[in-house]
């Protein structure tokens, strides 16, 4: 039997969501800002719970499609064994959104 989930934020979430009102964040909305900062800053227990909430497959979907950049450098190689990351999104350098695009 699965568990209720809650539309809040555990505890443990404060110290790596430093720059958010953490009494206010909307575990939709802030999705991507939860899901990085957990990968980026957070320990395993912040990687189950992002794991747990939304899947393992919305996880590596915010993962592939956020730039490359966002994540640090020393979690690339556990992120992409974890989560079966063959290809990050890689943003060149110099090139406008508008070049991009056209």
């Amino acid at each position: 039997m699965k568990t209720k989930q809650t539309d809040k934020l555990p505890s443990f979430f404060k110290p790596i969501l430093w720059s958010y009102d953490f009494n206010s964040i909307n575990l939709e909305k802030n999705k991507k800002a939860i899901i990085i900062n957990s990968i980026n800053y957070g320990d395993l227990k912040h990687w189950r719970w992002i794991v747990k909430h939304y899947g393992k497959k919305e996880v590596k979907k915010i993962l592939t499609t956020i730039p490359f950049t966002e994540i640090r450098p020393r979690v690339v190689p556990l992120v992409s064994l974890l989560f079966s990351i063959d290809e990050f999104n890689y943003i060149p350098r110099g090139v406008s959104q508008k070049k991009a695009n056209r």
